[in-house]
C-alpha cells in the first residue's frame, strides 16, 4: 500500500573525494514538533509546484503496478499474509517527520488514523448486518488506530530479513476484529459499543533464496489471507463492507508461508489455530491455509484462490471452513474491477428451536443455526458473492459502485435465514495523502423475512460517510 506522503531521503555522493569537514557549520533545527507535524500538512495539502526533474522512483523488482495509489488504496493486486514482495517501502508519515527532523527516518515506523463516521438509516433501531456502521443514526468514532512496524527488504536478493507488525485498534470496529482470547470479554460478554482491539502481532521473516522471486515466513496474529476488503479503514475501498464481507473470519494466529515462485506465480501454506480465536482458547485447533496466485504478464488480470482455515468443521468459536476466489480485472489504468465469491460453512451447530426438544445452548458470542425439525444440531452453509467497479478520475479522486449477494441459509452467520442483497455508491476524495472522505448511498434487502432493523423490515435505505485522518 503506497500511503500516505512518498518521499525519499537524499543519498550522499559516493563519487565525491572531500570528506565533510569537521568544522563546517551544521545545520540547527529550530523548529519544534508541532511546527513541524504542521508543515507536514501544510505541504501534504498545498504542494510547491515541482521545479526540478522528477524524482526516479526507487527500484521495484517484479510486474510494474496495475494501479495508481493514491487515490487507490494499494497499488498492487492484493493478497493477504505477506507484505508485497519486491516492492520497496517508500512511504513517510506525519508523525514520524515530525519526530526526524534530520530526516533520516528509522526502519521502524510508527503511524495511524483517526476515522470518525456519521449515516442515517431508514432503520431506528440497528443497520446490522450491515457493517461497519452498525449503529443507525449516529455520529461515532469507528476507528483509532496506531500501527507500529518493520517492513522487511524483499526487493533485495542477498539477505534475510526480518519486520514486525503491532496493530492497535480503539472504537466501534473493535466488535469485527475481536477473535476469542484477545481481549473478547469487551465483545462477547459485555456487548461495549466501544472497545479496544489488539488486531494485529506478527513478525515477518523474508527468505530471499525460498522460491525464485524469495518467500516471507509470517508468524503471529494476522489478517485472514483471503479477500478483496479489509477492516482497516484506508485499505478498503469503501467504507461500508459488503455483506460478504462483514460476517466472514478477520485474523488467524498462526504461521504462514507465502513464496514467489516467480513474477506471475505465488503460493501460500500454512496452519492456524482456526478462525478468531487466540492459541490458548478451547476452541482452537489445527486449520490448513492454501492459497495460490496468478497475474498476467498484462497485469490486467489476477486469480486468487484460497481454502482458508480447513480442519473437521466442526462447531466451535467462528469455525468456518471458507473456500474463496478472487478477481480483479482491469479495463485500463483508471477504471478496474474486484469480484470475490465464497462458500463458507460448520458441522454440527445447536440447533435455534427444534421441534419438541430441548436446544443445546450455542457458544457466548456465536448464533444457532434454524435447523429442520427435531434436529439438535445441523450443517450450517453460506454462500456469497460480491463485484465492485472503481473508476479513477483524479489523483485524489475515485468512484465506486458495489453490489453483493448472500444466502445465509440456516441463518448462523447474521441470526435470519435469508438471502440479502446490497448496492452501494462511493466517492472517494482525498486532501493530499493524509485525508480522505467517502460518502456513499447504499440500499439493502432481504428477500425471504425481515432482518433489518431488529427483525422489523426487509428493506434498509443509508446514507452514510467516514472521514480518515491519518497521522
Amino acid at each position: 500500500m503506497n500511503s500516505p506522503a512518498q518521499s525519499q531521503q537524499p543519498v550522499p555522493d559516493a563519487t565525491s573525494s572531500q570528506p565533510a569537514s569537521i568544522d563546517a557549520p551544521q545545520p540547527q533545527h529550530t523548529e519544534g514538533f508541532f511546527s513541524r507535524l504542521s508543515r507536514f500538512y501544510h505541504d501534504d495539502w498545498f504542494p510547491a509546484p515541482a521545479t526540478g526533474p522528477a524524482t526516479s522512483a526507487p527500484a521495484r523488482r517484479g510486474l510494474p503496478s496495475p494501479l495508481d495509489s493514491p487515490p487507490f488504496p494499494a497499488s498492487d493486486w492484493s493478497y493477504g499474509g505477506s507484505p508485497v514482495i519486491g516492492e520497496p517501502d517508500t512511504a513517510s508519515y506525519p508523525l514520524m517527520t515530525a519526530l526526524h527532523p534530520n530526516g533520516n527516518l528509522p526502519r521502524t515506523k510508527w503511524y495511524g488514523w483517526f476515522e470518525p463516521t456519521v449515516n442515517g438509516s431508514t432503520s431506528s433501531q440497528s443497520n446490522i448486518p450491515e457493517a461497519n456502521d452498525v449503529y443507525s443514526n449516529r455520529l461515532e468514532m469507528n476507528q483509532v488506530v496506531l500501527y507500529i512496524e518493520r517492513l522487511p527488504d524483499t526487493v533485495q536478493q542477498d539477505h534475510i530479513d526480518w519486520g514486525f507488525h503491532i496493530t492497535g485498534l480503539y472504537g466501534t470496529d473493535y466488535r469485527f476484529t475481536t477473535a476469542k482470547g484477545y481481549f473478547s470479554h469487551q465483545w462477547i460478554d459485555l456487548h461495549r459499543q466501544y472497545g479496544f482491539d489488539p488486531a494485529l502481532e506478527y513478525l515477518d521473516l523474508y527468505l530471499p533464496h525460498l522460491g525464485k522471486g524469495g518467500s516471507d515466513l509470517r508468524i503471529g496474529r494476522y489478517i485472514s489471507v483471503p479477500g478483496i476488503e479489509a477492516q482497516l479503514a484506508p485499505n478498503n475501498y469503501v467504507f461500508s463492507h459488503s455483506l460478504l464481507y462483514s460476517i466472514d473470519p478477520f485474523t488467524d494466529t498462526g504461521i504462514l508461508l507465502t513464496t514467489k515462485l516467480n513474477d506471475q506465480w505465488l503460493v501460500q501454506a500454512g496452519v492456524a489455530g482456526g478462525h478468531d480465536v487466540a492459541l490458548w482458547t478451547p476452541d482452537a485447533k489445527p486449520s490448513l491455509t492454501v492459497c495460490v496466485d496468478y497475474t498476467t504478464a498484462s497485469v490486467n488480470d489476477n486469480l486468487y484462490l484460497c481454502a482458508n482455515g480447513i480442519n473437521d468443521a466442526k462447531y466451535a468459536f467462528n469455525n468456518e471452513q471458507q473456500y474463496d476466489a478472487t478477481w480483479y480485472h482491469r479495463f485500463s489504468k483508471t477504471v478496474h474491477l474486484a469480484s470475490e465469491a465464497w462458500y463458507m460453512y460448520e458441522r454440527d451447530v445447536p440447533a435455534a428451536d427444534p421441534v419438541d426438544t430441548t436446544p443445546i445452548k450455542p457458544e457466548q458470542g456465536t448464533n444457532p443455526a434454524y435447523c429442520y425439525g427435531s434436529e439438535l444440531r445441523c450443517t450450517a452453509p453460506e454462500y456469497a458473492v460480491e463485484s465492485s467497479l472503481q473508476k479513477e478520475l483524479t489523483a485524489h479522486d475515485f468512484l465506486a459502485a458495489r453490489a453483493d449477494f448472500l444466502d445465509d441459509k440456516k441463518g448462523q452467520r447474521t441470526g435470519t435465514a435469508t438471502r440479502y442483497s446490497e448496492l452501494t455508491l462511493m466517492w472517494n476524495h482525498a486532501w493530499g495523502t493524509t485525508v480522505q472522505l467517502r460518502p456513499e448511498i447504499r440500499f439493502d434487502r432481504a428477500w425471504d423475512r425481515a432482518a433489518y432493523d431488529d427483525g422489523r423490515a426487509q428493506f434498509q435505505f443509508t446514507a452514510a460517510s467516514d472521514l480518515i485522518f491519518h497521522f
